[in-house]
């Protein structure tokens, strides 16, 4: 019977069999020491030439090698005990050695010492940088993840059911998958978004409380916090709910579990204007949008670290410094900025440029006081207003934006993230969450000079169909506030939210103010308003995205580290060659041609 590693030491003075791969071999002379690996930790097999087969192969035996190996287990001479590894004080003695396969040098490193292979070849060789221990633990933590999640819906009386995977286009956000059909020459099937539609209609069927850990597809670009193509949330739904306060009250609990219990971190709100936004008896705080721009620059704050965004306008709405003559003057406080070198402040000042900012306005608090190219513009009241403002000190140093609000916003908000990390203010033992509420219905496509949803069709305004009537200006329509939510950890957007709009009537007018009729809205979701009109209850959900909170819990910046097939950063899986070219048989099966490629 194969005993794995990490059991190895309950096994003192008995025979056993142990399988897997060669770590390292080194050769003695009169004995031959292999240190086997499975996926649990290393034993070191001692082979002696007592043993004659077994050292006879030994002697062959190469990094990688797949063995299985029985003998005595004994513990090591205290003077060759290996305190870096878990079963540094046993080995085992062996008796017969079994070569169950060999392997060709390797392409990548297997080892979590040594120097790292690059990205590139570990994903195109991932089944061999699987076998990394640290890959291991990874892929072990995530299993204990989803369980742990598990456990929680189940407990909390939630009924997990799967939905479809082939199912119709929906506008999610994203650009759709689609999958040609067959036996309907023409015509699309796409891969889901989301369970959107989906969970709707269990809850018009009946279902009270629906999760499940759903696969979603977006063909968006990836980037070091999303992957490309699909990725895993927790989605769930819940009936008879009218109001977002009751989603968050079920799913917060979850939030702030994963953080003390699952992987006991510290639970912190930093950022004290956040604080007054926690409601009596809760942990987290509610965010409205606005609130979170303004005073952030981001609707993702993270709140491990302070840094607000001061609004400086009125003290300088009659000033001569012709600069901050504008709609919005905004500034951070850095503490401990006036370390900073003067090429330090000039590469800051440079990401503000590439932002959009004109440059940087800065002032140093030094021990022999303020010193800033700005100052000799200022009057000595806007000096002295600005340092009682951000509550600067010595030491400390103080960073404007002046321009339309929401650049300002953009620019300072961006440049917080940057100080933060400048002065390692993010605490990796440390979790923030915070709820945003209370986001914009509607939103202004600069691009295309209209207005377009703020996240997607699905979520129901506040004021429901009156608000939407009152509505008759661009103004009046961008004013709507819609009864959804986000939850932000750690500065990432890790789970979105919504009471869902379930009335036939709102659904048409929310598509008629964007300009579409209901004939537009009856081809597109058919299915969901034909079902609301047999007595759909209110209801609600969430969909925490997991692959970004394991992220966080797990203290890396790359998302594909934790996915054990992600593909590379320009969506191509280097391991299996997608995507790829078909046979011609297969598209016109599917009733596909390719266009020609133009010159």
């Amino acid at each position: 019977m194969r005993i794995l590693a990490n059991e190895l030491k309950n096994h003192l003075g008995k025979t056993v069999t142990v399988e897997g791969w060669v770590n390292s071999r080194r050769d003695h002379g009169g004995l031959i020491f292999i240190d086997l690996r499975d996926h649990t930790d290393i034993i070191q097999l001692v082979v002696t030439p007592e043993t004659e087969d077994a050292f006879r192969l030994a002697e062959t035996i190469r990094d990688e090698f797949v063995l299985k190996a029985t003998g005595k287990m004994r513990e090591r001479e205290p003077e060759l005990i290996n305190p870096n590894i878990e079963t540094g004080k046993i080995e085992l003695v062996v008796d017969s050695l079994e070569l169950l396969n060999k392997s060709e040098p390797l392409p990548v490193n297997t080892h979590d010492d040594g120097e790292k292979s690059s990205e590139e070849l570990r994903l195109k060789y991932r089944y061999l940088d699987l076998r990394r221990p640290s890959m291991q633990n990874i892929l072990r933590h995530r299993s204990e993840f989803y369980r742990f999640i598990r456990n929680y819906m189940y407990d909390h009386d939630f009924t997990e059911i799967t939905t479809p995977i082939l199912a119709n286009s929906s506008p999610e956000g994203a650009r759709d998958f689609l999958v040609p059909s067959r036996l309907h020459p023409g015509k699309f099937y796409a891969l889901p978004q989301a369970p959107q539609q989906f969970k709707q209609l269990l809850m018009v069927g009946g279902v009270n409380k629906y999760f499940q850990i759903a696969p979603c597809f977006r063909d968006e670009d990836p980037r070091a916090d999303r992957l490309y193509g699909d990725f895993y949330q927790l989605d769930c739904e819940m009936s008879f709910v009218d109001n977002g306060e009751a989603v968050r009250e079920e799913i917060e609990p979850l939030f702030i579990s994963l953080a003390t219990e699952f992987v006991e971190k510290k639970l912190v709100i930093n950022s004290k204007p956040a604080k007054d936004f926690i409601p009596k008896g809760k942990t987290i705080p509610r965010l409205p949008f606005d609130f979170a721009m303004n005073t952030y620059g981001t609707d993702k704050p993270d709140l491990r670290y302070g840094m607000e965004l001061i609004d400086l306008t009125e003290i300088f709405k009659n000033t001569d410094f012709k600069v901050f003559k504008t709609d919005c003057v905004k500034a951070i406080c850095v503490k401990n900025g006036a370390s900073l070198t003067r090429r330090e402040i000039d590469e800051f000042t440079e990401k503000a440029r590439k932002i959009g900012a004109g440059g940087l306005a800065y002032i140093l608090y030094t021990e022999e006081g303020e010193k800033s190219p700005i100052l000799k513009f200022m009057s000595e009241s806007e000096i002295e207003n600005v340092k009682k403002l951000t509550g600067a000190k010595s030491g400390d140093a103080v960073f404007f934006g002046a321009d339309d609000r929401k650049k300002v916003n953009k620019i300072l908000g961006e440049l917080r993230i940057a100080f933060a990390d400048h002065f390692n203010l993010k605490n990796p033992d440390e979790i923030s969450y915070t709820w945003i509420i209370d986001f914009p219905f509607y939103e202004w496509d600069e691009k295309n000079k209209k207005l377009d949803f703020g996240h997607n069709p699905f979520s129901m305004p506040k004021g429901g169909l009156e608000a939407l009537e009152n509505a008759k200006t661009d103004e009046e329509k961008l004013s709507l506030i819609a009864d959804q939510y986000d939850m932000v950890m750690n500065g990432y957007e890790v789970c979105s939210g919504a009471v869902r709009n379930y009335n036939p009537e709102i659904m048409y007018k929310v598509f008629n103010i964007l300009g579409y009729n209901n004939e537009y809205v009856k081809s597109r979701f058919g299915g969901m308003l034909n079902a609301f009109k047999f007595g759909a209850p209110p209801h609600a959900g969430c969909a925490p995205g997991l692959d970004r909170i394991f992220m966080v819990l797990e203290n890396t910046e790359n998302i594909r580290d934790i996915v054990a097939f992600p593909k590379n950063g320009s969506g191509v899986d280097l391991m299996m060659g997608s995507p790829s070219e078909v046979d011609k048989i297969q598209l016109d099966e599917s009733h596909l041609a390719l266009l020609p490629e133009e010159d």
